[in-house]
């Protein structure tokens, strides 16, 4: 019994990490395609340019730092959100292009 109770509870903390959800976030005319996005520890991130111009999308925020480097059109990047707090994203390239992700845990 004691057996079944400890795979139970290795499964139940392994699907928890099988349902982080993916946000998906485009760049499109030099802007984001959204302002602000909602989101969870341990959820995934992908930055799509649709643009016809590279972007290089990062964040200093201490809730996570990222920089993605340049890329172009029709290359997608993703990043997991690993803690809670606010993350501040910009492009380095168009500094008019923030946008804001508020993680919750």
């Amino acid at each position: 019994m004691r057996t079944f109770f400890v795979i139970a509870t290795l499964f139940a903390s392994a699907a928890g990490h099988a349902g982080a959800a993916e946000h998906v976030i485009g760049q499109k005319n030099k802007a984001f395609t959204v302002s602000n996005v909602e989101a969870k520890v341990g959820d995934d991130v992908l930055f799509v340019n649709d643009d016809g111009v590279f972007h290089n999308i990062f964040s200093l925020s201490d809730a996570q730092s990222f920089n993605l480097g340049a890329y172009g059109p029709g290359v997608s990047k993703k990043i997991k959100l690993e803690k809670a707090g606010q993350v501040e994203v910009e492009c380095a390239i168009h500094p008019r292009m923030k946008m804001m992700i508020d993680v919750s845990r």
